[in-house]
């Protein structure tokens, strides 16, 4: 008798899968404490004693047949030694995010499309395979950029125009006497001789064309070699593995750029320096505008509320969200800011600057999700947006923005503006209508989103 196919994942002991919708993160946290367990080689006896519980209820929460939050998830988080986000959230949006694009890069003639829905799964269950294919799509996207800009380059590089366009034309008169010597055999000799100095001059002329243009692509090679990932994306590592908080510059200002740089992996090449600085700059003027001393007290005293912040910023409200997003992080004993995120627009709605949140995905190339306030900042320049955002996997996000210029202004000039958003993990329970949002729209679930480019 042939068992129905249903039956087959009952044998292999997976869990069926139906097709119903999608469950939300928050039900797969015992899978999580799971897998976290099993990879650390912790007994569930050994983790309920831990926590003061008992192995069979551990036993429910690890099957998803309880609900835990709060202390208990705040408990077990420590013992495995993880955040509780790690925990209740799963896979960090930026992970996420990478297995879905890698998913809607793929041919459709490779075979069957991959399970979309169960990326949760796939990263609470096999980490470091999906760490993997994240860090392989970052990769090829990194690539991508770089031939994207090499071609850009190859189209409006005037040196190399011209080099080019010299090379056809010395190309070309050459075909042209070459074409008479050959066209015409009863020449004179004298005109014959007068063609093959021609000849000669113009084969020397494209020879020195040649070389010069080769120099030209040498000379950048010699400065240092060119890495994989785009000069953005090296800056933004270097950021993040200091947190966003680099206590050197608090302290010393500028000065402390140079070591910072000469710690830093990847500064070697000029583009990637330069970017480094400009940003480290940056920052360290807003640390000496609104200096460590003055922001983080008055943040803990009113509980991290930008807007109870705005007079310290003298008028500046962009700088008072950048200096919330480079406090130094909370830690699992309660100490810290909260976590934050940032986004930074030109006024064309390029992002050139973030940093990344749990659960709030911000793109890593081009633009973010149009119904962000950080855009609609850009129309309404110096006057702060505050608004409450739901992301398609359900987490809700406090943000606010303003849209400021950033170079001096003048009469009959242009202002160079940017916009600057801060975001928040919302409190439980936070009331109010949220804007429907996503990470953008070449990865945003959301369909039938008016905005949807």
């Amino acid at each position: 008798m042939d068992f129905p196919v249903k039956r087959a994942p009952a044998r292999t002991g997976r869990p069926m899968v139906q097709a119903s919708p999608t469950p939300r993160r928050a039900q797969l946290t015992g899978s999580r404490i799971r897998e976290r367990r099993l990879v650390m080689g912790l007994k569930q006896a050994d983790l309920a004693r831990q926590v003061a519980i008992s192995p069979s209820y551990l036993n429910l929460i690890e099957h998803n047949r309880r609900r835990i939050g709060g202390k208990l998830l705040v408990s077990i988080a420590r013992a495995l030694a993880v955040e509780p986000a790690h925990l209740s959230e799963g896979a960090d949006a930026s992970l996420k995010d990478a297995l879905q694009s890698s998913a809607a890069a793929l041919p459709t003639s490779f075979g069957p499309a991959p399970e979309t829905d169960r990326i949760d799964e796939l990263a609470g269950r096999f980490p470091g395979w999906a760490g993997l294919i994240a860090a392989q799509q970052r990769r090829n996207a990194g690539l991508e950029a770089l031939v994207e800009g090499l071609r850009d380059r190859l189209g409006h590089d005037p040196v190399l125009a011209d080099a080019m366009h010299e090379v056809l034309s010395t190309v070309a008169a050459i075909r042209s006497t070459a074409d008479i010597l050959v066209r015409e055999p009863d020449i004179d000799p004298a005109w014959r001789t007068r063609f093959h100095r021609n000849l000669h001059e113009e084969a020397e002329r494209l020879s020195l064309r040649a070389t010069a243009l080769l120099g030209h692509f040498e000379a950048e090679e010699e400065t240092g070699p060119r890495a994989a990932s785009t000069p953005i994306e090296t800056v933004e590592a270097m950021f993040e593995a200091a947190d966003h908080h680099f206590p050197r510059i608090e302290t010393m200002g500028v000065a402390a750029i140079p070591a910072v740089l000469g710690r830093a992996a990847g500064m070697d090449d000029p583009a990637t320096r330069a970017l480094a600085e400009r940003w480290l700059r940056a920052y360290a003027a807003d640390a000496a505008r609104l200096p460590l001393a003055v922001i983080q007290p008055a943040a803990e005293a009113s509980g991290h509320d930008p807007a109870a912040l705005l007079h310290l910023g003298q008028g500046d409200v962009a700088l008072v969200l950048r200096r919330l997003a480079t406090l130094p992080r909370q830690t699992m004993t309660g100490e810290g800011a909260p976590p934050f995120g940032l986004a930074v627009c030109d006024a064309a709605g390029a992002l050139i600057f973030r940093r990344r949140l749990t659960a709030f995905s911000i793109p890593r190339f081009g633009a973010g999700c149009p119904l962000w306030p950080l855009y609609r900042a850009l129309s309404r320049p110096g006057q702060p947006e505050a608004a409450l955002i739901e992301m398609p996997q359900g987490a809700r996000f406090r943000a606010w923005a303003v849209s400021q210029p950033v170079a001096p202004a003048g009469f009959g000039a242009v202002p160079v503006m940017q916009a600057v958003m801060l975001v928040a993990p919302a409190p439980p329970g936070t009331a109010g209508d949220a804007i429907a949002a996503g990470p953008g729209c070449h990865l945003c679930p959301r369909r039938d989103c008016p905005a949807r480019r």
